[in-house]
C-alpha cells in the first residue's frame, strides 16, 4: 500500500526538528538572485559555500561575505555534472563543517520559441541545469543533513512551475518537475528532520529576466529583497510549518504563511494536483490526494 502522507502545515507528532541553519551553499551565487541571498544569508550571521561557474564573479561575493565577518568557500563548478557536484558538496562541508541549508539558486532558460522549434541540445541544457543540478546536490547532501537530525533546501521556483506555457517548454517542465521533486524530498524526508520548499521569487530585474521576450517592457518587478526574507525566514526554522509548499515573494510574506500555515488542515495545501474536470469527475478524488 502507498505511505500515507500527513498534512505539511502541521507539526507530525514523533518528526525531527532541524536546528535554525547555521551554514549554507548557495548555487548559482556569482549573480543575479542566488548572489543577493548568499549575502543576506551571510548577513545574517550564517558562513555561505558559493557555487557558480564563473570563478572571478564567486570570489567578488566571497570578498563581500568575508567583509561581513562570515567564512565561505568559493567553488567553481557545473552542478548539473554528476563528478562535479559531488565534489561541491564535499568541498563546501570540509570547509563549513556542515551544509544546514542548501538554496538552489542555479537557473537558466531555453529560447523562447515552441518546443518543435527549439534547439535540442539547449532545450535539454536547461532541464539539467534546473532539474538535475538539484537532485544531484539533495543526493549528496540530503544523506549528511538526516544524519545531524535535519536540514532544508529552497528551491528557486516559478510561476512556471503551476501552469503551462507556451514557450520556454525546457524551463515550465523542469520548474514543474522541480516542484514536485521538492514534494518528493518533503514527504521522503519530514520525518528525519527534512525541510523543503518551492521559493518564487515574482519577477525578479535579473540578467536572465531582462532578455525574455515575456518581460520587454516591463515597468513593475518583485524587489529581490522579498526572497532574501523569505530565506532568513526558512533559514531560522519560522516557515518550517511550510515544508512541501510553493512560496511566492511579493505575495506571500513571513506573518501570512505563517497564519495560512496555522490555518490549513490540507495535507495537499500548496502542491501540484490535476483538476478535476468538474464536481463529479470519477477522478477527483485519486486527484486530491
Amino acid at each position: 500500500m502507498p505511505k500515507e502522507t500527513t498534512s505539511s502545515c502541521a507539526k507530525r507528532s514523533g518528526a525531527a526538528e532541524p536546528r535554525p541553519a547555521r551554514t549554507a551553499l548557495v548555487t548559482g551565487a556569482s549573480r543575479g538572485i542566488g548572489r543577493a541571498i548568499a549575502l543576506g544569508l551571510a548577513g545574517a550571521g550564517l558562513d555561505v559555500a558559493l557555487i557558480a561557474r564563473d570563478e572571478a564573479k564567486l570570489l567578488d561575493v566571497a570578498d563581500a561575505i568575508r567583509a561581513q565577518g562570515r567564512g565561505t568557500a568559493v567553488i567553481p563548478a557545473d552542478v548539473s555534472q554528476p563528478a562535479e557536484a559531488r565534489e561541491a558538496a564535499a568541498s563546501a562541508e570540509t570547509v563549513l563543517g556542515s551544509v544546514d541549508l542548501l538554496v538552489n539558486a542555479a537557473g537558466v532558460i531555453e529560447a523562447e520559441t515552441v518546443a518543435w522549434e527549439a534547439n535540442p541540445d539547449q532545450w535539454w541544457r536547461t532541464i539539467e541545469v534546473n532539474l538535475r543540478g538539484p537532485f544531484l546536490l539533495a543526493h549528496a547532501l540530503v544523506p549528511r543533513m538526516l544524519a545531524r537530525g535535519g536540514g532544508r533546501i529552497i528551491d528557486l521556483s516559478s510561476g512556471a512551475a503551476w501552469y503551462e506555457m507556451a514557450t520556454a517548454s525546457a524551463y515550465n517542465a523542469s520548474k514543474t518537475a522541480l516542484a514536485r521533486f521538492g514534494g518528493h524530498l518533503h514527504d521522503a524526508g519530514h520525518a528525519d528532520g527534512l525541510r523543503v520548499f518551492e521559493l518564487a521569487p515574482g519577477v525578479v530585474a535579473t540578467d536572465m529576466t531582462a532578455g525574455m521576450q515575456m518581460h520587454e517592457g516591463r515597468t513593475e518587478w518583485t524587489p529581490v529583497e522579498r526572497t532574501v526574507e523569505l530565506c532568513l525566514a526558512i533559514a531560522r526554522g519560522d516557515l518550517d510549518a511550510c515544508s512541501g509548499w510553493s512560496l511566492r515573494a511579493g505575495a506571500d510574506t513571513i506573518e501570512s504563511l505563517q497564519a495560512l500555515a496555522a490555518a490549513t488542515p490540507l495535507p495537499i495545501a500548496r502542491r501540484l494536483r490535476v483538476l478535476p474536470a468538474s464536481p463529479t469527475d470519477p477522478l477527483a478524488a485519486s486527484f486530491a490526494r
